[in-house]
């Protein structure tokens, strides 16, 4: 745990935990300026994007949680982490997700400069996600795509991986590989890269690419996108929240205790802190 008052490149945020994993108490803004800081002071850091999905993975994989807990930043990507975040006293926490940061952090990159390689995907979707947002965002540098095969790499491949990438010089890596695939990928890939920001998406690339459907604004602050997502791809998507939704539910309440956290959070409210 940072020490208070103390200030790290590495890790300047507050985290609290739920279930043993770190989750950041930050907003988008706020994931933004420690995009710039990094870059800036040329820190190398990697951030990964955590919602309940993410949890319980962790919960059987403690490797993956080691990658997560060690992370320059760790965002609440999903309402329920949010809640959870703010009956721990971070009241300006945000949903800080997949679709959110990229486009946002597009945005400010029109007048800062950075540079942006797309890693994952099927093949043509970095590519057809280049196109999308050169044409969204007039100006914004792309400076290379690659869509990896679907199977571990060699050493060697991963060399020349990282040194085809390090050529195009660019200041922010877009994974978007899934987890827990692009959480590994990045902590194996951190020390290859010369780019001071690595950043695990999942499905990011797949929305804004135009290949998934995006839930409107009402949906994704609901805490029901994963019903959203659901509906648009069950095939896909069935096994997964069968299993991370009641599982995630029935370890907050035995293990977070989050009945008793919110009962508190209410007093507190009532009382006017």
């Amino acid at each position: 745990m940072r020490e208070k008052g103390v200030f790290s490149l590495h890790d300047p945020k507050p985290r609290f935990e739920i279930l043993g994993v770190k989750i950041s108490a930050i907003n988008l803004k706020e994931a933004i300026e420690v995009i710039d800081l990094w870059i800036k002071n040329k820190h190398k850091d990697y951030i990964v994007l955590t919602g309940s999905h993410g949890v319980i993975e962790m919960q059987e994989d403690e490797k993956l949680k080691s990658i997560n807990n060690f992370s320059g930043l760790t965002t609440p990507d999903g309402m329920p982490i949010v809640w959870l975040g703010r009956l721990n006293g971070f009241k300006h926490i945000e949903k800080v997700y997949a679709p959110d940061i990229m486009l946002a952090t597009f945005k400010v990159s029109i007048t800062r400069g950075y540079r942006h390689f797309f890693y994952g995907g099927k093949k043509t979707i970095p590519e057809l996600l280049a196109k999308k947002m050169k044409i969204r965002f007039p100006g914004l540098k792309i400076v290379g795509t690659y869509s990896p095969p679907f199977r571990q790499l060699t050493k060697e491949e991963e060399q020349s991986i990282a040194d085809m990438i390090n050529s195009t010089n660019p200041d922010i890596i877009w994974a978007g590989l899934g987890c827990p695939k692009q959480e590994y990928w990045m902590t194996n890939f951190r020390s290859l890269l010369e780019a001071p920001v690595l950043i695990g998406v999942g499905a990011g690339f797949d929305f804004l690419a135009g290949k998934s459907a995006l839930a409107p604004n009402w949906i994704k602050i609901s805490g029901f996108e994963w019903l959203f997502r659901l509906l648009n791809d069950p095939k896909h998507l069935w096994a997964r929240y069968s299993r991370v939704i009641p599982k995630f539910i029935y370890l907050c309440f035995t293990r977070e205790k989050i009945f008793k956290k919110f009962i508190k959070y209410l007093l507190k409210k009532k009382d006017g802190k």
